[in-house]
């Protein structure tokens, strides 16, 4: 018991030295979560994985709690399992490969001798879908790791029964390293889990509860199977659902877990992941007691129609936003809404307009093939009329609204009157005909009286 209690001590103090230690680095490098809001380092898995392997080494190196075959191959497996998640840290494998990746190093594991081959397939296959289910849980501070904390204990409780101390060991100290991990990864979370840590731990939990019913019924194998893992089956089970009634690939993330729907109605971070902390434990007590035999295997029943009930009611919140009408864009449908949108609206369908035409002179011109037209420079007012009834379009209403001066000061001829009018040689400002006679000369003074008339016209006024 003194050396259980060391063991988990040291783990858990290790696993909350490298979680510090490793956040820097992490940041350094860019291993960070993007799917947040803020970018979170990703190596508290590798802590995690560094803590329980390197402790459960040490007692088994000393002979203090030394591993069987079977947990030593599982501590190895789960190795395995680590690294590859650390690559999909760094190079973002796809979820396909992680799950081919995870089902090969359970085929090491299954114990094909007492379980058979069938038998030994559908565990291969169950460990791992547990294991992706779990890096799933991954969406939320703090959640993959509460979830862990209580499987372990539940499994190792379970393997304690069986008599099998070294898998309960390493059990107990993996729930120690996923404790000290956890002091960093309470909302607001300084550190994630990652692909690493989620796959390391959901692989060990689902390996290990396979081990302790090696060679009971497959009826109560399979409720206390679910019963230990129901919250991360749950939430695997939503995403899939959801996403296959919204139209959208499996592969394509999104906020749709139970942490993302709870936070929807109304909960706190901390709120959502003490709630699925609350409902882990439950299904993990029932897990326990159904192994034990203190609760019949149909208590399983319960359990599978209370996890039912709420997937069908957190299916029911919306998550998704609002689809774009005629398809993903690029498509021929989206391509059509949009040209009949565009119609509607009165613009011309399959053509494009030039920003700078609208802009310069008011109006939207395109030609025939798509391109607009060579937009004009601002006019005067008094010109738009005849540049809207040139055949020549703008650049022949500019070429005649913007005559050249000659050098001497005087008007050329050409161009246009006040009101739009063409102006020549023989026109005046207001575009009117002046008489050969009077062009370009002086206006002609008023004709002079002689002296003569003067006197007779003061004569006639002064005599009445």
């Amino acid at each position: 018991m003194l050396y259980g209690i060391a063991t988990a001590t040291t783990a858990l103090l290790l696993a909350a030295v490298l979680s510090a230690l490793f956040r820097a680095p992490a940041l350094r490098l860019g291993l960070v979560d993007r799917r947040r809001v803020r970018p979170v380092p990703l190596l508290g898995g590798v802590a995690v994985v560094a803590s329980t392997c390197l402790v459960a080494a040490a007692g088994g190196w000393t002979g203090a709690a030394p591993l069987g075959d079977g947990v030593g191959r599982l501590l190895a497996a789960g190795a395995g399992v680590a690294v590859l998640g650390l690559v999909a840290d760094v190079w973002r494998l796809s979820n396909r490969i992680l799950l081919v990746g995870a089902a090969v190093a359970a085929a090491f594991v299954v114990p094909y001798d007492e379980t058979g081959l069938p038998a030994g397939l559908a565990a291969v296959a169950w460990i791992a879908c547990v294991a992706a289910a779990f890096r799933g849980l991954d969406h939320a501070d703090g959640l993959a790791g509460t979830v862990g904390v209580l499987t372990a204990f539940g499994a190792g409780a379970c393997a304690a029964a069986e008599m099998m101390d070294d898998l309960a060991v390493l059990l107990s100290i993996l729930a120690a390293a996923l404790t000290g991990f956890l002091m960093h990864n309470w909302h607001p979370a300084r550190i994630a889990f990652g692909a690493c840590g989620s796959l390391f731990t959901g692989f060990v939990l689902a390996a290990s509860a396979v081990l302790v019913r090696t060679g009971y019924d497959a009826g109560p194998t399979a409720a206390v199977l679910f019963g230990l893992t129901a919250l991360a089956s749950a939430d695997a089970v939503l995403v899939v659902l959801s996403r296959r009634l919204a139209g959208r690939p499996l592969r394509r993330r999104g906020p749709d877990h139970l942490a993302h729907r709870l936070r929807r109605l109304g909960l706190t971070p901390p709120g959502a992941t003490v709630l699925l902390g609350v409902a882990a434990f439950a299904t993990v007590l029932v897990g326990v007691l159904m192994h034990t035999g203190w609760l019949a295997p149909t208590g399983a029943l319960w359990a599978a129609g209370a996890v039912l009930a709420a997937v069908l009611a957190l299916l029911r919140v919306r998550v998704y936003g609002p689809r774009r009408p005629g398809g993903p864009p690029g498509t021929a449908t989206h391509r059509h809404t949009t040209l009949g949108r565009h119609a509607t609206l009165g613009r011309p369908t399959g053509t494009r307009r030039d920003p700078r035409a609208a802009r310069d002179t008011g109006a939207h011109r395109t030609t025939g093939t798509g391109f607009p037209a060579p937009s004009a420079a601002p006019t005067p007012t008094s010109n738009r009329s005849s540049a809207r009834m040139s055949p020549f379009g703008a650049y022949g209403a500019r070429d005649r609204a913007e005559p050249e001066t000659p050098a001497k000061g005087r008007r050329a001829p050409g161009g246009t009157g006040a009101l739009g009018a063409p102006r020549g040689p023989g026109a005046d400002a207001r575009g009117m005909r002046v008489p050969p006679a009077s062009r370009g000369q002086a206006p002609a003074p008023p004709p002079q009286q002689s002296a003569s008339s003067q006197l007779r016209e003061s004569l006639r006024v002064r005599d009445g």
